[in-house]
This record gives structure tokens, sequence and C-alpha cells, in this order.
């Protein structure tokens, strides 16, 4: 019972933020990931690597989105029946899960590996990237068990309120990629190959410890292995939840891609350049990204414990702080993006480049606070086909078509084509307000 976090009772404030750090600390330790790839490269490679490694990441990142996205089916699955205290369900839920995520971590193996060209053609890679973008997407393909295996196990320990194991086998993955990022690109030069083969090295390794440390420190549940299978009801209702927000998630991602494909076009300094933009982005967004993150999870329990007042002020809660952590962004990445920019590339036009697109997302960093934590607060509630319309609407009819209108304007300005992303989120979050009044209003009425 000490893995089991209950957000039903008592404070809340200190309780989410408690739960969030963890979260905060585990994302930010994923995002170093593309990072430490990004930053290794820029380092010891040319801008075509550079490159390299900002399209296919960008490609693996919406693939793993939409993972994530749809494990979120099994976090508030299994955070509704802990806040029901129908705790016997919940090994049947994991084993359903087990079955599920593994026949998906083959198919997307299979898929990327063959498709690997055509995805790398359809976002316009640069002619001096195009090779290196194809093995990148190849190698880490390779490793989509492994991928699979670690959104699953976050999402079971999020939904049982354990945080920490999670933080404990990114902490490891990120160690080792590190290490193999240096000796693999730094000390072997195998470019952009090498990061993608130091990424799919610590993440098999992170799976194969988590394994471990789970066996130590147990879960609060019996699970065996007559639980493992295909069970329809627990599959259908994980899909019911998780299925809208990755289908979501993984359109979301495409309205980037779709503008990772824009600024390609562009050529290879401003691709890379936008693509060490992108990376510091995972940075400066973290915090409302992790209180949605956590939002999920609180709010399920709470949902399920028939307490949706004190969903409603973890709501506020989160907002608050991520909004005061938000305008902080807002000044480092407006002001100073030239200096952050810098730590990922030596060459001045990457780096003017990266400062100039960064500042439509430092604009950014005062909306997401609201956006995330909404979106955190609906999933919670099982509201996914709501996420899923607004992502949808926000990505393909604001972000898209500005991010187009914009880089056909002469002289191109890859701010302007950033303003698509904050124009996008400010729709968002209309409708998230829009949506979080009638849900009021009927649970008045009921």
């Amino acid at each position: 019972m000490s893995n089991t976090k209950t957000f039903t009772e008592g404070k809340i404030l200190s309780p989410l933020i408690s739960f969030a750090l963890p979260v905060l600390f585990a994302m930010f330790l994923q995002t170093m990931y593309g990072a430490v790839d990004m930053l290794v490269v820029g380092q010891f490679s040319d801008a075509a690597a550079v490159s390299a490694v900002s399209t296919g990441s960008w490609i693996m990142h919406s693939v793993t989105m939409g993972i994530n996205a749809l494990s979120m089916g099994t976090t508030v699955l299994l955070g509704m029946r802990i806040g029901e205290g129908r705790r016997h369900e919940a090994g049947r839920v994991v084993g359903g899960s087990i079955a599920f995520f593994a026949s998906i971590a083959l198919a997307m193996t299979v898929i990327m590996f063959a498709l690997a060209p055509i995805f790398a053609n359809m976002l316009h890679a640069p002619a001096e990237a195009f090779d290196e973008t194809v093995s990148y997407i190849r190698i880490c393909a390779l490793g989509g068990i492994f991928i699979v295996a670690y959104n699953l196990i976050g999402s079971i320990f999020r939904g049982i309120g354990n945080s920490k194991l999670p933080l404990y086998s990114v902490i490891i993955a990120c160690v080792l990629n590190i290490i193999g990022d240096i000796i693999l690109v730094g000390l072997f030069d195998m470019s952009a190959n090498g990061a993608a083969l130091a990424t799919v090295f610590s993440q098999a390794i992170s799976v194969v410890i988590s394994f471990f440390l789970i066996k130590k420190m147990g879960l609060p549940f019996e699970i065996s292995m007559k639980d493992i299978g295909f069970h329809k009801n627990i599959i259908k209702e994980v899909t019911r939840i998780g299925l809208p927000v990755a289908f979501q998630d993984v359109l979301v991602s495409i309205s980037f891609l779709a503008i990772t494909a824009i600024v390609n076009s562009l050529g290879v300094v401003i691709s890379a350049g936008v693509g060490i933009a992108e990376k510091l982005c995972g940075f400066i967004m973290l915090v409302p990204s992790a209180f949605g993150q956590s939002m999920s999870a609180f709010v399920a329990q709470n949902i399920g414990a028939r307490r949706p007042e004190r969903a409603k002020k973890a709501l506020f809660y989160a907002i608050s702080v991520s909004f005061i952590v938000g305008v902080m962004m807002f000044y480092m990445s407006f002001f100073h993006g030239d200096i952050l920019s810098g730590i990922f590339s030596g060459e001045a036009e990457v780096i003017h480049y990266s400062a100039e697109y960064l500042k439509s997302y430092a604009i950014d960093c005062l909306l997401t606070c609201f956006l995330f934590c909404f979106t955190g607060y609906f999933n919670g509630c099982g509201k996914t086909k709501f996420v899923m319309i607004q992502g949808i609407i926000g990505a393909f009819a604001v972000r898209i078509p500005v991010s187009y209108l914009m880089s056909k304007i002469t002289p191109v300005s890859v701010f302007k084509v950033g303003l698509a992303t904050p124009c996008s989120t400010i729709v968002q979050i209309i409708l998230c307000g829009i949506y979080f009044m009638m849900m009021n209003k009927k649970e008045k009425q009921a």
C-alpha cells in the first residue's frame, strides 16, 4: 500500500505539487534525451547532421506522444478503480494493458522501419541530411518495444499515485544516453546514427532496471500471469479513454511535423536553427506539461470518489503555479534566446534563426499554463473526446494554415511562422473555457 497515493482527502496544493515534482523532473530528463543528442551532434558534426536529428527525432517524438497519450487510458482507468475502492480489479487493468501495448509495440517497429524513407521525404528532409534522417528513424524504430514499455510503466505508476519509479528509470536512461552520445558521436564520429544508437541502448537498459525496481517495490494489488491477456472489456475501456487523447496528440504532432516540413524547405541552416528552438521549447514548457499529466491522475481519483470540487480546486492551483513559472520562461526565451540557442550550436546563422523562432514560443509560455492544465483536468474527468476535438481544431484550423501563410510572406520570418503555435493555443483555451462552463452548468442542473 505504500506505493499508492490517495488524493481524495486532506490538502490539495501540497500533494499535487509533491506528485508533480517527480513527473516534472522525469519529463526534464526525457527532454534531455533529444536535447543531448542535439547538443553533442551540434558540437561534433555539421548542420546537416543537426537537421537529421531534428527531423528524425520529431517523427519519433510524434510516435512516442501517441503511445504516451494512449496509455493515459490505463492511468485514468486505474486511478478511477482506486478512487472507487475497487483495487481487486487493478490487476486485470494492468494485465490487459500489457498485452494490448505489446502488440502495438510490434506493429510500430515494423511500420516505422519500413516507411522511414517515406516519412523523411514527406517532411522535406534537406538533401544533405536525407540519408542520415532515414537511418536515425530506423535505428530508433528498432527500440520501439522499449519506448512502449517505458510509457506503459509510467502510466501504471501515475495511476496508483506513484510518480517516483518513472523518475528513477528515466534518470538511468538519461545518464546512459549522455555517456553513449559522448562515446558514439564524440569519440567514434558516428554523427546522427550514434545519437540514435545511444538513445535505443539507454531505453533498453532503463526498462530492464525498471522491472527489477518494480519487483523490489511491489504493487499495491495482486497481479498474476492469468491477468495478462487480451481482456476485451479492459482494452475497450483503455481505448475509449486513451484513443481520443492519442488521436488528438498524433494529429497535433502531425501539425508540428507539417511546420517542420515547411521549415525544412527553407534550407538546412534554418532547419537546424528551428530544430534547436524546438528542443529548447521542450524545456520551457516543462512545468505546465508536468501539471497537465499530474492533473489526470489527481482528478481521476477525485471523480471516482465523487469529489468534483476538489478536482476543480486542483485545476485552479495548477494553473496559478504554472503561470508564475511561465512568466519567467517568457522573459528568458524572448530576451535571451540567443544565449540559450548558443548552448547547442556554434554557428552564428543557426543561433540567429533559433533565437527568432524561440520568441514565438516565449509568447506561448504565458498560454500553455491554461491549456495543458485544462486538458489534464478533462482527461481525468474522462472527457477525452472533447480534448481530441479541441486539439484537432487548434492544429488543423489554425496552426498549419497560419504557419503556411507566414512562410509565403517574403522575406520569410521564422518568428512569424512560429506565431502559429500561440495563435492555436488561444483558440484552444477559448474552447476549453466554454466546455468547462458547460460542464459546471450541467453539474448544477443534475
